[in-house]
């Protein structure tokens, strides 16, 4: 296989067409068509996905839900301010957490939350730095968190958030991640239900999306690079909805590069999804063959990010980089509260 290299994944992308806020009605982005047999690509708005979807397909939702992950605190012994970000649970009060600055945050230091109606004691430093913390409070602590916590935006968004409820999808259930799966922030209610009404079966699939999604790829050879791990699970109602529509010759369509890696982490080699949970550190690049997945409605994505090289994957290098260039030429708007792509 010839070598794979992350320059080969950059486009110049000016930075002000990073979004830096939601559009006030979720729907109303627009939609960049590429076919990936052709290279065509259509401008289009996100409500034209209805028509691009057909009677028997499949559309595969991530109803992860954000937690408010992001705390800002004291040390206390010196009262210097600390921020903490919850990347994963790892048991009941132990959290595994990205501490700025890192530097002082040593083991067995302690650091107070909102006055000290939360408190925190580094317990462990981790790979990449990361640290163990052992939570102590009153209550529960997703009540106390969503007190206090703020959403983690990723670091290109330097507004703040008016809405905490602008970075979940209308369908985020269960908590535990800790960015957005972002492709699904244009879906509404109605939008929803008019896909249901075309007769699209909907199958809901959870990852919790880890920090790791949005690392830099730091290796010039993308063969070195290791994906962190992110714990995924599918219900059984799920797997035979996917099944089902692969069996009756139906498309699946994924929302997101999170639904994406969850079907295919959980699919046999014959492509049949398995129902059940299990941690995940699948990296697709192009030479993937993919198992389950169609089509792919996606947000666009960092230069030379995992991402883009999985939306490469899917749709081949070169027309992925074009419609990224047209998209710069056309003003498309840029990363989570960006505009949406379709890949047909």
């Amino acid at each position: 296989m010839e070598e794979l290299l992350k320059k080969d994944f950059y486009f110049e992308l000016p930075p002000e067409l990073i979004a830096q806020d939601p559009l006030e009605d979720r729907s109303s982005s627009r939609l960049l068509v590429l076919d990936k047999k052709t290279g065509d690509i259509e401008h289009k708005k996100f409500t034209d996905i209805v028509e691009y979807l057909h009677e028997g397909d499949c559309l595969v939702l991530n109803n992860t839900k954000v937690i408010p992950a992001r705390l800002m605190g004291v040390k206390a012994d010196t009262g210097a301010a600390i921020e903490v970000l919850l990347l994963k649970r790892r048991e009941n009060n132990v959290w595994e957490t990205l501490v700025k600055p890192g530097k002082k945050a040593r083991k067995g230091v302690e650091i107070y939350f909102g006055d000290g109606v939360l408190k925190g004691t580094i317990i462990d430093i981790v790979e990449e730095g990361n640290r163990l913390i052992q939570f102590s409070y009153e209550g529960i602590f997703e009540e106390v968190l969503d007190k206090l916590g703020e959403m983690p935006l990723p670091p290109y968004i330097t507004h703040k958030l008016q809405d905490k409820n602008r970075y979940q999808t209308v369908y985020a259930k269960y908590e535990g991640s800790a960015a957005a799966p972002t492709a699904g922030l244009h879906f509404t209610e109605e939008l929803l239900g008019r896909i249901r009404e075309k007769g699209v079966y909907i199958a809901y699939v959870t990852l919790h999306v880890g920090l790791g999604t949005f690392r830099p790829v730091k290796e010039d050879n993308l063969l070195e690079h290791h994906m962190h791990s992110e714990f995924y699970q599918v219900t059984q109602e799920a797997a035979d909805l996917i099944n089902h529509t692969k069996a009756l010759g139906g498309r699946v369509i994924c929302v997101g590069t999170t639904s994406c890696r969850t079907i295919e982490s959980a699919a046999d080699e014959e492509g049949k999804i398995r129902a059940g949970s299990n941690d995940t550190e699948i990296f697709i690049y192009p030479g993937y063959q993919f198992k389950v997945l169609d089509l792919l409605i996606t947000n666009f994505h960092l230069p030379e990010s995992t991402l883009i090289m999985l939306v490469s994957a899917l749709a081949g290098r070169e027309q992925t980089l074009h419609a990224y260039n047209t998209a710069v030429k056309e003003r498309y708007r840029f990363f989570s509260f960006g505009d949406a792509m379709l890949i047909i």
